[in-house]
């Protein structure tokens, strides 16, 4: 009863430190384009470069969680996004920034891979991903009410990142180490194990980049919409994006108590339909109470949809390897989001991004909703047995020794070796019973 209760707390620190990155994008974009001399494209363009390179990071790692092992990934993870977002705080020099900028998404694609492949192992996935997005959904919304007051500058999201990365890595001391969980026969067999459901998987690692490319094509350029079509305060956009993800923590706790009661199809294709629609009335706000009704109901349901997908994809393998593609797959999206939104808009302008983004988004629920109808009806996988190795007990072979028993017995009469006949017969007739008959 116990396993099924206890909560995987490093996990889900990991997962909030991961995916903090991502949430904090468009402060993050906004900062470097108001407080260095960049172009809202150039900004968009580093964004881009440090959500790429976390995507590289998942894709190198997809199957190699268990062979260095969670503790020592996680480690380095955590490490290089401190060191990496440390830096391009710290410093005004352009080259440096975006160097900064990548190491560090180097470290939250690592930090993500290993999160993704723990939680897939999990006896209920979509819980520890409903935990991890309540995590870094309220941490975000924190940032986004505090930073406005903290002054100008580019470097308070960065900063922000890699404290946290630094907060996050007393936790991994509970992870286990490099195949601490499983024997060394299992690792071997585990490692030979095909990636099951591949049509499946690369139907939903496709959508799924084109879901996330959508998502943070507008997530990188709300703020702007917010400041220059509905003439807003940075005060103002911040505190709107704050309620937008306190209204994501509760579709989060929604999902959570939700479960599968619903299956992951409808969640996943009634509510990315719905996510177009937001996207739509968001790109074409025009003052603070279209852009707020936009924002917040799309992120109410972006990250019920999310936590779906991401449970759907860690069905898919117990040793989560689908679960890294498709959130790599993501990762490469939202790292397209920036630039993506940012050259739509400067076409068709924001309205048109807008209506652009919602029809490429319905294009695509046909096809995750197909990948979580299928594995619905799928068997499920049966469980990898760790191989066992039987010592074999050798069994000492102890010499009897031969006793030689004496036949030294009292010869016997010859009349006990006489024939048998009428004349023994008649002779115990005439004896008559004796003391021993009765």
């Amino acid at each position: 009863m116990s396993a099924r209760t206890t909560t995987p707390w490093p996990l889900v620190a990991l997962f909030t430190a991961g995916y903090l990155a991502p949430y904090l994008l468009p402060t993050t974009v906004g900062r470097l384009s108001a407080g260095l001399p960049l172009s809202a494209t150039e900004a968009g363009s580093i964004g881009s470069a440090l959500l790429l390179s976390s995507a590289a990071a998942g894709f190198l790692l997809a199957s190699r969680v268990d062979r260095f092992g969670p503790r020592v990934l996680a480690r380095g993870g955590l490490l290089l996004a401190a060191a990496g977002y440390g830096t391009a705080a710290l410093t005004t020099t352009i080259p440096l920034v975006v160097v900064g900028a990548i190491v560090g998404g180097l470290g939250s694609g690592t930090i993500t891979s290993v999160a993704a492949t723990g939680i897939a192992g999990q006896r209920d996935p979509h819980r520890a991903t409903t935990l991890g997005l309540l995590g870094v959904s309220a941490l975000a919304g924190a940032l986004y009410l505090t930073i406005p007051h903290l002054g100008p500058g580019h470097g308070h999201p960065l900063a922000a990142i890699a404290v946290t990365a630094l907060l996050v890595l007393l936790v991994t001391r509970h992870l286990p180490a490099a195949g601490a969980p499983e024997a060394p026969h299992a690792r071997t067999v585990r490692a030979t194990t095909p990636l099951p459901h591949r049509r499946a998987g690369l139907v939903l690692a496709a959508a799924m980049l084109c879901w996330s490319l959508a998502q943070n094509s507008l997530w990188g350029v709300s703020g702007r919409i917010g400041l220059q079509q509905a003439g807003l305060t940075e005060v103002t956009v911040g505190a709107v994006f704050a309620v937008a993800l306190g209204a994501g923590l509760l579709g989060v706790i929604g999902a959570g108590a939700l479960g599968q009661r619903l299956g992951r199809a409808l969640p996943i294709g009634a509510g990315t339909a719905l996510i177009a629609g937001c996207i739509a009335l968001s790109a074409a706000a025009t003052d603070l109470t279209s852009f707020a009704t936009g924002e917040i109901a799309w992120n109410t349901v972006y990250p019920v949809v999310l936590s779906y997908v991401i449970g759907l994809a860690a069905s898919l393998d117990q040793r989560g390897r689908w679960a890294v593609l498709v959130g790599s797959a993501s990762s490469l999206g939202t790292a397209c989001g920036p630039l993506a939104g940012s050259l739509l808009s400067a076409r068709v302008g924001y309205p048109g991004m807008g209506v652009i983004l919602a029809l490429g988004l319905l294009l695509i629920t046909g096809p995750m909703t197909a990948v979580a109808l299928r594995t619905r009806r799928a068997a499920p996988l049966p469980q990898e047995s760790p191989v066992v190795e039987i010592p074999v007990m050798e069994i000492p072979v102890v010499e009897i020794p031969v006793v030689e028993i004496p036949l030294d017995a009292v010869p016997a009469p010859r009349s006990a070796y006489d024939t048998a006949g009428p004349r023994q017969a008649t002779a115990g007739a005439v004896a008559g019973p004796g003391p021993g008959s009765r």
